[in-house]
């Protein structure tokens, strides 16, 4: 067997508890249970990682996983070296109320009330479902670092499709959390999601160009996620798949512009301490418009440098990648009502539809959920089928005005093959020669 360099095993067991509703009827509902493990074993050839399924400490020597995990490093051929790493691990915040004690009945129940609430005469099809997850994660690695903890996640998403001679429109809202259960009084997002879906109807498509845009917390969120995010994760540095390779210590924005992901904020994205047994900390990407610190693993931080490790996650039974938790634009000192009258002629866009990001080439483009016209500092006309589009080196220069009302949204993010829970956040944003596409005429 080849010498051990290092090794560490993460083993998370848990629950997952899933309802989905379709046009009032309940499809399906229950809860599946899962029991999965990673073992990664570094010699002097690089990774060997076991991935195990129903794994019980015990059951199989520790000295046999270890001896086969290194078989499988003998065919790798890659010299790995390993950052510093800082432990500790955060408090989990306390849940207003725990999932586990509602029954599935009452649980659909309410579902079925925030579904039934998304219906107007318009609206053809409506959806929600429920995804309650609870983990408990046990980590130890041969360097004496072991923690264990649980982490309950849950939410529901809502959704609303409304259609008139042949034009279909979609509204959706979701809220999730790790505070507990919180299905409870939601029926209003379900009456919103129908409100957007018909309003869109009625929507016009907006002419393309270039102008002044105003960004709502959740599209600027997203924004500060695939935009800066992925092209600061050192294992796309590391790889040269990033626009910001080499860039530390480079202005690439506005100086009132800090972009933050911090893995530590009680927001969906929260993990009390990273999937190498590693401490969290707030990590400013980007401060006051200067390139400051990647996001990294133990090995991209060795790689790379400008920065801390701490910012690697994984699913259960997965190995860890580098990723981001909480990524957000601070806030600024700027009202809305200050933001809308600066901008004064241009579009307010609203909401994510979606998108997609070439980090490398450092290009993006996002799909807005829908927009309004802003004259003479006031939201006229609603637009819809409206994007923003942009190179990230420049764009950055065009954010003048941050709102002091930053929020977040939740989401799942999708790397490797592997989906984690985020969040992104943001003020509202004001920002110059924004490049919006439409297929609107004159």
């Amino acid at each position: 067997m080849p010498a051990i360099r290092y090794y560490d095993l993460r083993h998370v067991t848990g629950q997952v508890t899933h309802i989905d509703i379709d046009n009032g009827v309940v499809e399906s509902a229950g809860t599946s249970f899962f029991n999965k493990a990673v073992l990664r074993v570094l010699t002097a050839t690089g990774w060997g990682i076991l991935q195990i399924d129903n794994y019980f400490p015990g059951k199989r020597k520790f000295d046999d996983l270890l001896a086969e995990a290194s078989r499988l490093a003998n065919i790798t051929e890659e010299r790995v070296t390993l950052g510093d790493a800082a432990g500790g691990v955060l408090p989990i915040p306390p849940m207003r109320e725990d999932p586990r004690d509602v029954d599935i009945e009452e649980k659909s129940s309410l579902l079925a009330g925030i579904e039934a609430a998304a219906v107007d005469p318009a609206v053809t099809n409506r959806r929600a479902n429920y995804i309650e997850r609870i983990e408990r994660i046990h980590f130890s690695d041969s360097s004496g670092i072991e923690y264990s903890y649980e982490l309950c996640r849950s939410g529901f998403n809502v959704l609303a499709v409304a259609s008139r001679n042949g034009n279909v429109q979609m509204g959706y809202e979701r809220e999730h959390s790790i505070h507990g259960f919180n299905l409870r009084h939601q029926e209003d997002l379900g009456r919103k999601a129908a409100g957007v879906a018909v309003a869109l109807l009625d929507a016009k498509p907006v002419k393309g160009g270039k102008m002044r845009a105003v960004l709502d917390p959740e599209l600027a969120g997203v924004f500060a996620h695939e935009a800066v995010g992925h092209a600061s994760e050192g294992d796309l540095v590391a790889e040269g798949s990033s626009v910001l390779k080499g860039k530390i210590g480079t202005k690439i924005g506005n100086e009132i512009l800090t972009i933050v992901d911090d893995p530590g904020l009680h927001e969906f994205g929260f993990d009390p301490v990273d999937a190498e047994g590693v401490g969290v900390r707030r990590t400013e990407i980007i401060r006051r418009g200067i390139i400051n610190e990647f996001l990294h693993s133990r090995e991209s931080l060795a790689k790379v440098g400008n920065g801390v490790a701490g910012h690697a996650r994984a699913m259960p039974g997965e190995p860890p990648l580098v990723r981001m938790s909480n990524t957000f634009i601070e806030a600024g000192d700027s009202t809305e009502q200050e933001i809308f009258e600066e901008c004064n002629n241009g579009i307010f866009l609203k909401g994510s539809r979606g998108g997609q990001v070439d980090p490398g080439r450092g290009i993006f483009q996002f799909n807005a959920e829908y927009g309004y016209l802003v004259k003479n500092g006031e939201c006229t006309t609603m637009v819809r089928d409206v994007s923003l589009s942009g190179e990230i080196l420049t764009i950055l220069h065009g954010i003048v005005l941050l709102g002091d009302d930053r929020r977040m949204s939740q989401g799942y993010c999708g790397k490797g093959g592997q989906s984690v829970p985020v969040s992104d956040g943001a003020p509202h944003v004001l920002l110059l020669d924004a490049v919006v596409g439409g297929s609107g005429v004159d």
